[in-house]
């Protein structure tokens, strides 16, 4: 059932997590987590491995249904749609126009065995765009974004390094102008030099077009660096919750406190 929001203005929420849970037989993925994500925010997920952030964010992104609770979004008519009561073909709808999914594996996220120019040109042609030229040029120009040479857009993934593979991914997500993009984590598995400019890049992009952003890292650095607000799993629960910055100085948890020193440590 779709409930109208009047007047929606840049501080009514994007989205809507009210008490998802996600249990597999006796083991808990997550447990009754509860918050709202705002128009051009970014929200860190973090926690070690078995935290439960996977599994929380592909509660939240339709990639796996929940056992418990509700996930609401604001479509861009600004009626309130509950995600698990939308038909799979609007959830993939959704997915392939108003959201961005960024995988930590680029292969995952990409179709290897085409061009980087049709990588791109499917979105496009999933929002109604039929016109060759159209599609050619505005896929040179994320390219160019992204920072890949035009000179590779007839080139497929599989001969691009794991960085290029990553940025090409990002463009595929951002050429519809989603207003929601979910990350899984975006720089795993890539060089500290790479990822260094990977996490620029994907700065630069988040606030030039006021994505809102939920991404999950084990990497307190990239959850400084990109977003505005952190929670912390431990167990499929959310221990601590608040603003990135006032998080990462003042951790009150001990579990958080532990988290920040061992990476001071290093």
């Amino acid at each position: 059932m779709s409930v109208t929001v009047s007047s929606p203005a840049d501080d009514t929420p994007l989205l809507r997590v009210s008490s998802v849970s996600k249990s597999y037989g006796a083991r808990t993925g997550c447990e009754d987590v509860s918050f709202e994500l705002w128009p051009g925010e970014v929200l860190a997920v973090v926690g070690e491995s078995g935290s439960g952030k996977t599994t929380l964010l592909n509660c939240i992104s339709s990639r796996l249904m929940p056992t418990s609770g509700t996930v609401s979004y604001r479509m861009r008519d600004h009626t309130w749609r509950e995600l698990y009561r939308m038909s799979e073909a609007e959830r993939r709808f959704l997915m392939r126009t108003d959201w961005g999914f960024v995988h930590q594996n680029p292969a995952d996220g990409l179709r290897m065995t085409v061009s980087a120019g049709a990588n791109v040109g499917e979105r496009l042609m999933a929002v109604g765009d039929r016109h060759y030229g159209n599609i050619r040029s505005t896929a040179i120009d994320w390219l160019g974004r992204v920072e890949i040479g035009a000179d590779r857009i007839d080139d497929e993934p599989r001969a691009f390094s794991g960085g290029m593979r990553q940025r090409l991914q990002i463009a595929r997500n951002l050429v519809t102008s989603p207003r929601l993009v979910f990350m899984d984590e975006p720089t795993g598995g890539l060089d500290v030099s790479v990822q260094a400019r990977l996490l620029d890049l994907l700065r630069g992009l988040v606030a030039d077009l006021g994505l809102a952003a939920i991404v999950v890292t084990h990497d307190l650095a990239v959850a400084r660096l990109l977003s505005h607000r952190m929670m912390v799993m431990k167990d499929g629960r959310v221990i601590e919750t608040g603003l990135t910055d006032r998080v990462l100085d003042d951790p009150r948890e001990a579990y958080t406190q532990l988290l920040v020193s061992s990476i001071l440590q290093v």
